[in-house]
């Protein structure tokens, strides 16, 4: 728990400081992200006079439940403390839940911007959360479990083999993660338009801690899905049960080279495409839709796929 809490702004700096350099320019240190939430944690909260009580206590609890959820996933071994809650069923549900109190925060102050990243987020959700559960199916299918240490395992064995209804998945969730993190081409986490936001639109009325608790609860969530890639589909460097210091320490090495990469493929698609229209994203989202009731369909024809 406290090594996705401490690793996960550094993957945002680092993705940021990454995107910089792309485009000839010098940009944040890596450290920045540690250095805004320390500034916007001594800060004192604004909240509006129309504001309830569960405008107060999301943030707390958006955390907590991205953060159980991110501490859930494997990084650098399996058979870890509560891997036999590592489940990915209940891993959705975290994150279902934590999206649904976020949505309501946006819409618990009265304005307009809220309200309408709340729609938006709930109008992609509705496309994101099917195409996730036919992504577990897909898995479920294969590996016989949707425990992720199980999985893990399975996809380090050599029964796995080369399937098409795996790279199918892996497609879909890179599509879903981009969605559920608000990265481009869904949307731009550096700018405030009113016209494109969706989730800064939802926290618009936030600031102080409360703020800070939303943007590390964002910048865990990205962590969570690179976690959740890195885990299924490229397990290796995970430590079996029951391994000794060293091999865990190498799986410590391996899950922060494989946050590195991740976080350079991130900044280089970003600043290879643009980003869509909102009402584009649909479509974007409903391929991933689509993916993953192809790959649970040919996983139902046949086992070899």
């Amino acid at each position: 728990m406290l090594l996705v809490l401490l690793l996960a702004p550094l993957l945002t700096g680092f993705v940021r400081k990454v995107k910089a350099r792309l485009l000839r320019r010098r940009g944040p240190p890596l450290l920045q992200p540690y250095w805004d939430l320390a500034k916007l944690a001594r800060k004192e909260a604004i909240v509006a006079e129309s504001a309830s009580w569960l405008f107060r206590g999301i943030p707390y609890l958006v955390f907590a439940m991205t953060w159980v959820a991110a501490a859930l996933v494997p990084t650098f071994g399996t058979g870890l403390l509560f891997s036999w809650s590592a489940d990915l069923i209940a891993i959705i549900a975290l994150l279902g839940g934590a999206r649904f109190f976020l949505a309501l925060a946006g819409m618990d102050v009265g304005t307009s911007f809220g309200g309408l990243g709340s729609s938006r987020e709930m109008m992609f959700a509705t496309l994101a959360e099917p195409a996730l559960i036919m992504i577990v199916f897909t898995l479920a299918l294969i590996a016989g479990s949707t425990q992720l240490s199980t999985v893990a395992e399975f996809m380090l064995s050599p029964d796995v083999g080369l399937r098409i209804s795996l790279a199918l998945a892996l497609v879909a969730l890179v599509i879903v993660a981009l969605a559920e993190n608000a990265r481009i081409p869904v949307d731009n986490p550096a700018t405030h338009l009113e016209l494109t936001m969706v989730h800064e639109a939802m926290v618009l009325e936030y600031s102080g801690r409360h703020l800070a608790m939303i943007d590390l609860s964002a910048q865990i969530k990205l962590l969570l899905y690179v976690s959740l890639i890195a885990c299924v589909f490229a397990p290796f460097g995970l430590a079996p049960v029951a391994a000794s210091f060293s091999a865990h320490m190498f799986g410590v090495v391996a899950y922060v080279g494989k946050l590195a990469f991740a976080g350079l493929m991130l900044a280089l698609f970003e600043t290879s495409v643009a980003k869509m229209r909102v009402f584009r994203v649909p479509d974007f989202i409903g391929v991933a839709l689509m993916l993953g009731l192809l790959a649970t369909l040919l996983r139902f024809m046949s086992r070899g796929f």
